[in-house]
């Protein structure tokens, strides 16, 4: 959703390239590039509540989307599992320097940006993310609590130890605020937002922002239409691209990510799936007029399937 474009970083020698080379990644506003399709432990490996034994359920399935070819993985510390991503990646087997791991701070009152990131970078076992994000904008009253909030995240990113600093869940004009930080380097990387065909920001002109400002677009949950959302307005259209492209319709729901420019998390638990679409995404495209014929089947219906609450009065953003 910014003015970069992403590339396919393909091996084209003759020797069949690895699954994690057939990865598109997106250039981002500061420079560093992000993979275009990760793998979260978001609410479905959540473990708000539990004891603080690992849980080996989570590590497991982790290790099994590294090794999948997941190598952008994202957690938040509001979920409970940062250590447990910290295990799997240990296990895995792979190096550091080729994951891009992300997590969140929930900005806890009283408590800063530097005292929740030491905290987490100590769970995950690691000496620095690739990414850093402000996981929601409902903690803060006014205005320049967002913008305080922002300056301590670029003193992160300044001091090395985050490479891209974002938001998460921000409406546009959280997103103005946070613009009007004194002295503040550069926009956010990243805004990771549910986004779907039953979900499109519209109203608020919200993805038309982030292109303006050079602003990532992460979608959460992009395969809603095709879960807790259906049955809807798009089933026959994924179905009919689905059958013409050799794909299922989760596939075709993730290519219409991808085909925005859109990064795209996935918390499928299925190797076979997880597989199946490393190897499959990159072998199909839609159309322009195939990403519009979705979207505007999409605007047919509107669902949101997380923070509902916090949204209430702006449902439709």
């Amino acid at each position: 959703m910014n003015s970069a474009t992403s590339t396919f970083h393909a091996d084209t020698s003759g020797t069949a390239p690895k699954q994690t080379e057939y990865i598109p990644f997106l250039k981002l506003n500061d420079g560093n590039e992000i993979p275009m399709l990760g793998y979260g432990l978001g609410t479905a490996r959540s473990k708000r509540g539990k004891a603080d034994k690992l849980d080996e359920d989570i590590i497991n399935a982790t290790v099994t989307a590294i090794k999948s070819g997941y190598y952008h993985l994202d957690c938040a510390e509001s979920y409970g599992n940062e250590a447990e991503l910290g295990a799997a990646i240990a296990r895995s087997g792979v190096h550091r320097s080729k994951l891009f791991i992300t997590t969140k701070t929930s900005c806890r009152p009283g408590e800063t940006v530097e005292t929740a990131f030491t905290r987490s970078l100590a769970k995950l076992g690691v000496d620095y993310v690739d990414l850093y994000l402000i996981h929601s904008p409902f903690w803060a009253q006014t205005p320049t609590d967002l913008q305080q909030k922002w300056a301590e995240m670029e003193a992160i990113q300044a001091s090395g130890r985050a490479r891209s600093v974002g938001v998460s869940n921000y409406l546009r004009a959280h997103l103005e605020a946070t613009l009007q930080t004194p002295g503040a380097a550069a926009p956010p990387a990243v805004n990771q937002i549910e986004y779907h065909p039953y979900l499109q920001h519209d109203p608020d002109g919200l993805l038309a922002y982030h292109r303006e400002k050079g602003i990532a677009v992460q979608a959460y949950s992009p395969l809603t239409a095709v879960t807790k959302a259906a049955p809807g307005p798009v089933d026959p259209v994924y179905e009919r691209l689905a059958g013409k492209y050799g794909v299922t319709p989760g596939e075709v729901a993730l290519r219409w990510c991808l085909d925005q420019g859109v990064v795209a998390i996935t918390t499928s638990s299925s190797e076979e799936r997880l597989k199946g679409w490393m190897q499959r995404l990159p072998l199909f495209k839609l159309t322009p007029r195939e990403v519009e014929g979705i979207a505007e089947r999409g605007r047919e219906k509107h669902f949101r399937g997380f923070w509902g609450k916090e949204f209430a009065e702006d449902d439709r953003r």
